[in-house]
């Protein structure tokens, strides 16, 4: 990774996913906070009440609002569209569509650390 202390929305509706990114994120020592939001709606309020989010990290089958609804929010959003985003799945059928709506990045859980650590540094500048 490229940048230190970085901050990252997590978003999972599964609380066991986003406790085992969390630990993983804090492992890596270049991470200074994991938000973690348990929808898009969740995640798309924290973006709006925060300026210092670094990259996101997105679930796609999630309830109230998926992922690749979340995408479609972001990539509208002139003051969150330059978001990096990596979308974290169990369907890889899914892959095509969340790139297409503007994932910088795909991992199929479960999730290594070292493919997280990677893809991460792969998408922040």
């Amino acid at each position: 990774m490229t940048k230190d202390d970085l901050v990252v929305l997590a978003v999972d509706d599964d609380m066991i996913n986003l406790k085992l990114l969390k630990s993983m994120l804090n492992k890596s020592g270049k991470v200074k906070e994991v938000i973690e939001a348990k929808n898009g709606s969740d995640a798309i309020g924290v973006l709006k009440s925060r300026d210092d989010i670094d990259i996101i990290l997105l679930d796609i089958i999630m309830p109230i609002m998926g992922g690749i609804d979340m995408l479609k929010v972001v990539r509208a959003d002139d003051n969150l569209r330059q978001l990096p985003i990596i979308v974290l799945t169990t369907d890889e059928t899914k892959k095509a569509e969340a790139l297409e709506c503007g994932a910088n990045g795909f991992l199929m859980k479960p999730i290594r650390n070292e493919d997280l650590l990677a893809k991460i540094s792969t998408v922040i500048v």
